[in-house]
């Protein structure tokens, strides 16, 4: 009786022995799961983001941008610098500057670019830089080409309001320069050659502090910071 006992005894510790390495074999072979999952899908955000799209030009920059923003619904975006973090909201109802921000975002082409004009009490511009990758970046993505204006009537600059930079040289329908965008800090008074003048297509929503701080800093006779502020971006929401 007592050798039985101990042998069905033996038999249950080898089940439940069993049972406990097939349950943490199953635990394993979930996690693994989780964790190449979870690598492919970074994977395939990092395809879609640098993925081969045709050069931008004024013949197709309003159906590429119109497709595209069908695509990439995304409206908040993060620029950091080393003064802080900077949050901006795009406005749907500039449907081509969003997307092409969105855009210029997800391809990378703001990153080590720089705030190269800063006015105090003015305006903080970004997305230029002296530096010949910047260069690299516009020649493929699409050196020539601009926004058409998306100017919405009653809209104006505020304090916060981010709009395109625009390209002067026979440029009669206020067409934006697609790298280029402006935060606003002066006063209204102060906004009677830029509104109705240049898109406005979003808005800061935290990190004013920061813009303030960057507008402050020593410039040259040309509003070029004399240490540079690098800056990168990307797309939050």
């Amino acid at each position: 009786m007592r050798k039985l006992i101990i042998y069905c005894l033996g038999i249950v510790l080898f089940f439940g022995s069993c049972e406990d390495k097939k349950k943490a074999s199953q635990t394993e072979t979930e996690i693994e799961n989780e964790i190449k999952t979870e690598g492919e899908k970074k994977i395939e955000s990092k395809k879609e983001e640098t993925q081969n799209f045709p050069e931008i030009t004024n013949e197709n920059a309003v159906s590429f941008l119109t497709e595209y923003g069908e695509k990439n619904p995304e409206t908040k975006v993060l620029i950091t610098t080393r003064f802080g973090d900077i949050e901006i909201e795009l406005y749907k109802d500039t449907p081509l500057h969003r997307a092409n921000f969105i855009y210029l975002v997800k391809q990378h082409y703001f990153d080590e670019t720089f705030f190269h004009r800063v006015v105090p009490n003015f305006i903080i511009q970004a997305g230029n830089s002296d530096l010949t990758s910047t260069q690299k970046k516009r020649a493929e993505l699409g050196k020539e080409y601009l926004l058409p204006a998306e100017i919405i009537p009653g809209r104006v600059h505020e304090y916060g309001t981010v709009s395109g930079a625009k390209e002067y040289r026979e440029n009669p329908d206020n067409r934006t320069a697609p790298y280029e965008f402006f935060i606003f800090l002066g006063p209204k008074s102060s906004t009677t050659h830029l509104n109705g003048k240049y898109t406005i297509f979003g808005k800061v929503t935290k990190g004013m502090d920061v813009v303030e701080e960057i507008s402050k800093v020593k410039a040259d006779d040309g509003d070029w910071p004399l240490n540079n502020i690098y800056i990168s971006a990307k797309v939050i929401e």
